[in-house]
């Protein structure tokens, strides 16, 4: 068989996809993640067109094909886990630094998609766009997809190579079946089972056309089509559907040979087939870039902003492809056993540091303004000092105390710390629930005094038929997205720094006000300033929020504080009424 041409326009393809997943997470272009699937199926053909002509010569490796892979991907994966530590133990907060430890280990042996998994019905969760490695769930699933893959042609090689199209046919139905059929989206972003059919249904693509492309000179409507797909919003068709037409016209570019005039300068070009070649490490670099430009110094993505990282990200995916990715291809540069040494020693200096960052729950040095100590550091502890509020769901007990009823999700456990912190801690009985429909609610709100509800309307509590006179709303709450960007920053107003709250906050609580009217307790009115602004910190320097949505212990204390007169007003006139 004659050695396989070098496709321009594939890398054409590619500087399509590297190029809208960018925007994409910049925050423009809501279909812009669909990228990853044409990386996909341009992998799967082109893998295949490797293996399938190896095999039917009978001189297919599986030592050779993984050898191939290292070289293409570990050493700058590698790199990056190593980059990210550096940047992170310098620049992160413990939960955050924490959460990397995770992705390092993780994408080190290519399952960030299934950490991603496991972590994306966490609440307290690190926000995606503020994680360094999140992108590489794509390469766990491309990973995990070759560690499988080439033992199908292991199997059936030499006269069994017949059987390998059937096969992958039928594994590639059987996938779709599973991918359209699962309701739930998590796991049908993240599992290779569910992505199986993308880089396959590229293989069939490069088996059926391996001798002969199609030759259809209107192949430019099908990257039309697809750009139409990536950049506008498609409202009519589900979202699973839009990816399986993602799938179909990248395979249709494919197969094609795209040397009609206008196809060739919109693939070919000099541009995009530059932009294409260096697409690998414009993929890695972006997030990182984005993340961490994000956590250290940008609050809002300006115009200045995006150009700035955007030529960051060039220039340095330019170096990292001159200097990291070209050389490492090369079996004149480093022999296979060197670079295995290299990449194992790195790898375990990754792995052991995150592992002691796991260990230590990202706390490396004290942090005052979380109250954090590298002695008293624990897992979790301002996400458990909520949780355990759980505690008080029980009856209230017999004592004198005014009887307070806490009824809602974390944010009522806010509340309740707030109550606990408060001087009146003393004189009330406390007593949580965390939904209406338990079965203990309806006697429990006709034995409180006082019964705070948060993220409930009245509509939902009006079949237990309450006395609606000592019920009152707690608002909601926001303390922007991140508190990285704040403890980076080393001016002299560095206590005094405010933000705003996630737009959707300001929305919420106009409208859950407009509902209790003075029945509500307005968090945002309180703390908010004439711009809108919230406070980061507590007037003693403490982070009001840990995640920007829950209270930490000192934030706690300092609502106490802030909503005394809204307490004693409403104790008073508990006390009044019992009276």
């Amino acid at each position: 068989m004659e050695k396989e041409k070098y496709r321009a326009d594939i890398d054409g393809l590619r500087a399509i996809a590297i190029i809208t997943v960018i925007i994409f997470h910049y925050g423009f272009l809501p279909n812009g993640y669909l990228g990853v699937d044409i990386f996909f199926v341009i992998s799967g053909f082109l893998i295949t067109k490797i293996i399938f002509s190896e095999s039917e010569k009978s001189k297919f490796s599986l030592k050779t094909f993984y050898i191939r892979r290292t070289r293409r991907i570990i050493p700058l994966v590698t790199f990056f886990s190593l980059l990210t530590l550096v940047v992170g133990i310098f620049t992160m907060l413990p939960d955050d630094l924490e959460n990397l430890s995770q992705s390092i280990v993780a994408t080190t042996f290519f399952s960030n998609n299934i950490l991603q998994l496991i972590t994306t019905g966490n609440y307290y969760d690190v926000v995606n766009e503020f994680k360094p490695l999140m992108h590489t769930w794509s390469l766990g699933i491309e990973e995990q997809f070759y560690m499988v893959y080439p033992l199908l042609f292991l199997l059936l090689k030499k006269d069994k190579t017949k059987y390998i199209l059937p096969v992958l046919i039928a594994i590639s139905i059987l996938s779709v079946i599973l991918f359209l059929k699962s309701e739930n989206a998590a796991q049908k972003f993240y599992l290779l089972q569910y992505r199986f059919f993308e880089l396959s249904i590229g293989g069939i693509g490069a088996i059926i056309f391996r001798r002969q492309l199609l030759q259809i000179k209107f192949s430019f409507v099908f990257v039309i089509i697809l750009l139409i797909l990536l950049i506008f919003p498609i409202n009519f068709i589900s979202s699973s559907i839009l990816l399986l037409i993602v799938v179909l016209f990248t395979l249709l570019l494919l197969i094609s040979d795209n040397n009609a005039p206008i196809s060739a300068f919109m693939l070919k070009n000099t541009l995009f087939v530059l932009v294409g070649k260096i697409s690998f490490s414009l993929y890695m670099w972006h997030q990182v870039v984005l993340a961490f430009g994000r956590y250290i110094f940008i609050q809002e993505m300006t115009i200045i902003n995006i150009i700035v990282l955007s030529l960051s990200i060039l220039i340095l995916s330019i170096i990292t492809y001159l200097f990291i990715e070209t050389p490492f291809r090369n079996k004149d540069f480093i022999s296979v056993k060197k670079l295995v040494i290299l990449l194992i020693i790195i790898s375990f200096l990754n792995i052991g540091a995150s592992f002691y960052i796991y260990q230590k729950a990202g706390v490396l040095k004290d942090i005052p303004e979380l109250d954090i100590s590298k002695k008293s550091a624990k897992r979790n502890m301002h996400a458990q000092y909520n949780a355990d509020i759980y505690n008080f769901n029980k009856d209230f007990t017999d004592s004198q105390n005014i009887k307070v009823l806490c009824i809602g999700n974390s944010y009522a456990r806010d509340w309740v710390n707030v109550l606990l912190e408060s001087k009146y801690k003393n004189f009330i009985d406390l007593s949580y629930i965390y939904s209406i429909k338990e079965e203990s609610t309806k006697q429990r709100i006709e034995k409180a005094d006082i019964v705070f509800v948060t993220n409930i309307s009245k509509n939902g509590i009006d079949s237990l038929q309450p006395d609606y006179s000592k019920i009152w709303c707690v608002g909601t709450k926001n303390f922007g997205v991140s508190n990285g960007i704040f403890y980076n920053n080393f001016s002299d107003d560095f206590c005094f720094q405010k933000t705003r709250m996630e737009n959707r906050y300001y929305k919420i609580n106009d409208s859950i006000k407009f509902i209790w009217k003075d029945k509500y307790i307005d968090i945002v009115d309180k703390i908010s300033d004439s711009l809108g602004k919230v406070p980061v910190f507590t007037p003693d320097c403490k982070f009001i929020s840990q995640d920007c949505r829950h209270l930490t212990e000192a934030g706690a204390k300092y609502f106490a504080t802030l909503f005394d007169h809204e307490l004693e007003k409403i104790l008073s006139i508990s006390q009044e009424s019992n009276n």
